[in-house]
């Protein structure tokens, strides 16, 4: 019997889970053990339950990502923080020196609007500080990497299909 993937992605560049797409022709061995049952990659709405794996790429910087991540937990027999992000707040994390008032107006009013005003119901509300996903909830597992190679996806999802342990060490580090 087939396991549930499913796949988040927070506050980051996507970039962990193009990596995970480089897997390439190895998404069919993937998908022999593995049916993705909520993803960006695919067109689910609501995260189910009972999931096997959830893999999370990116930080947590808004409300409504604390909101997903304890729902997620909840949901889910085994988190995997994947990507710097998710580990240690990475980029996103840069913020965290700023006052968010003037993140806010800089990003959203300064840069990106010829009105000069921030419109707050296209926008998450944001919290002061962005947080590595551990420090929100429960983590079982991390892959790290910025992104991590696809090498490393693979293995750790095999390993997982197969009940075996691996060194993730042995296929990336910080910043890989």
């Amino acid at each position: 019997m087939k396991k549930s993937l499913a796949t988040v992605w927070l506050d980051g560049c996507s970039g962990c889970h193009m990596s995970f797409l480089d897997i390439d022709e190895r998404l069919l061995e993937v998908s022999q053990h593995f049916d993705i049952v909520y993803s960006p990659l695919v067109d689910f709405k609501e995260f189910p339950d009972n999931v096997f794996i959830t893999l999370v790429e990116g930080s947590v910087s808004s409300y409504e990502d604390i909101e997903k991540v304890k729902n997620i937990r909840k949901k889910t027999e085994y988190l995997v923080s994947i990507g710097d992000c998710a580990i240690t707040g990475n980029i996103p994390s840069m913020r965290n020196t700023f006052d968010l008032k003037e993140v806010l107006n800089c990003g959203y009013a300064e840069h990106a609007d010829i009105s000069g005003e921030i419109n707050f119901k296209q926008i998450p509300r944001l919290l002061k500080k962005v947080s590595p996903l551990h420090e929100v909830v429960r983590v079982d597992f991390y892959i790290p990497g910025c992104p991590p190679p696809a090498d490393a996806f693979y293995n750790f999802l095999i390993s997982m299909a197969n009940n075996t342990r691996i060194n993730i060490n042995d296929f990336t580090r910080f910043g890989k």
